[in-house]
């Protein structure tokens, strides 16, 4: 459990039968039905993706969706698919606490970095926690059929 100055945080990792209760707040962050939600962390989850959940009061108010990589560019990390807090719950310390746990995460499997993408707007979140804008753009094409 992590403690804040702001709120009481508990912070841990969700087993596949507590997801439901995530959806009210990945819904912040990306535009999907319930069931494509829960269906896309199924499949992800065969990889190593794992939601984790800052409660308080019970309530779940924040998510870090992160998955163990191994590149030959980067070796082994940590990569955070999602973060997101809700909205009512913004500036509560949830996900500097969320960040904080991939973190230790990322170091209990003898990781050495962590690795995300993020909107312009969260950029300085992020700063405040020591990453650094990577030089590498990141660059995509869509595939049509």
């Amino acid at each position: 459990m992590t403690e804040h100055r702001r709120c009481r945080l508990e912070t841990r990792r969700l087993s596949p039968t507590e997801w439901v209760k995530a959806y009210p707040v990945i819904a912040q962050l990306r535009s999907l039905n319930e069931h494509e939600f829960l269906d896309r962390t199924r499949r992800q989850s065969y990889l190593g993706y794992e939601l984790v959940a800052a409660f308080q009061d019970g309530r779940i108010i924040g998510l870090v969706g992160m998955r163990p990589v191994h590149t030959l560019a980067r070796g082994a990390h940590l990569h955070i698919d999602d973060l997101v807090v809700d909205a009512t719950a913004r500036g509560s310390g949830a996900g500097r606490s969320l960040m904080e746990y991939a973190e230790a995460d990322a170091r209990a499997r003898g990781m050495t970095a962590v690795f995300l993408d993020a909107r312009p707007d969260a950029v300085p979140f992020y700063e405040r926690g020591n990453y650094e804008l990577h030089p590498a753009p990141s660059m995509k094409k869509v595939l049509l059929p």
